[in-house]
C-alpha cells in the first residue's frame, strides 16, 4: 500500500530550449494566424483588442495596410520593450512587425472571402488572434503595443497578461463606438473576449518549461 497512484507521482520536467528552427516555424506560424484573424475581422468591419484592435481602428480612417499601422503604432512600445524586455524580445518582436506587414499585403490576393458571418468572424477570428498572440509570447516576442506592456507585467509583477488586456480593450472600445456600429461593437467586445480567453487559460506562470 506504500506505492503511490500514477497521479499522484510528482514529475518533474526540465525545461528545454527552443532551437532556432523552433523559434522561426513558432513566430511564423504566430503570425499567420494573427493575419487570418484581423482579415477576417476586418472584412466584417470589426475592431478587436489591444494593438490588433488599435490598427483596425485606424484603418478605417486612413487608407494604410494594417501591417503597416502595427509597426507605426508600436515605435514607442519598441523602445520601453527594449528598456523592460531586453534585446531579444524587441528583436524578435521588431521581426514579428516585419512579417505581420508583409503577410497583410499579401493575403488579400492569397485569400478571398465573398462573405463571412459576424458571429463566426468575431468568434473565430477573434481566437485565432489569441492562438497567434500565444504562440508568440511561448517564442518570447510579442506583435508589440499593448502586448508588450502585459507581458512584462505579467513576467515581473505576476499579474495575469490576459486580465490586464482586458482592461486596456476597454479604452479601444470607448473610442471605437465613434466608427463602428452598435451591433458590430457588440460582437467587436466579444472577439476580445474570444482573444484574451486564450492567454487567460493558456498562459499561465510554471506552465509551459519551453524558453
Amino acid at each position: 500500500m506504500g506505492s503511490r497512484l500514477s497521479g499522484e507521482t510528482d514529475v518533474k520536467i526540465a525545461s528545454v530550449s527552443h532551437t532556432r528552427a523552433d523559434d522561426i516555424y513558432g513566430l511564423t506560424l504566430g503570425v499567420m494566424f494573427i493575419a487570418i484573424g484581423l482579415n477576417m475581422l476586418h472584412l466584417s468591419g470589426m475592431v478587436t483588442g489591444g494593438v490588433a484592435g488599435i490598427a483596425l481602428l485606424l484603418s478605417y480612417f486612413v487608407a494604410m495596410p494594417i501591417g503597416t499601422l502595427f509597426i507605426v503604432i508600436n515605435i514607442p512600445f519598441m523602445f520601453f520593450s527594449w528598456w523592460k524586455m531586453g534585446a531579444a524580445f524587441t528583436l524578435k518582436t521588431l521581426m514579428v512587425n516585419i512579417i505581420l506587414m508583409v503577410a497583410s499585403l499579401t493575403l488579400p490576393g492569397l485569400l478571398a472571402i465573398s462573405y463571412i458571418h459576424p458571429v463566426f468572424s468575431s468568434l473565430v477570428g477573434g481566437t485565432l488572434i489569441g492562438m497567434g498572440i500565444l504562440c508568440l509570447a511561448r517564442h518570447n516576442a510579442s506583435v508589440g503595443g499593448t502586448g508588450v506592456i502585459t507581458l512584462w507585467g505579467q513576467k515581473v509583477y505576476g499579474v495575469n497578461a490576459g486580465k490586464t488586456q482586458m482592461v486596456l480593450d476597454v479604452i479601444v472600445f470607448m473610442v471605437a463606438l465613434i466608427k463602428v456600429p452598435g451591433d458590430l461593437l457588440l460582437w467587436s467586445i466579444a472577439s476580445a473576449v474570444a482573444m484574451n480567453a486564450m492567454l487567460l487559460r493558456w498562459h499561465k506562470p510554471g506552465r509551459y518549461s519551453g524558453a
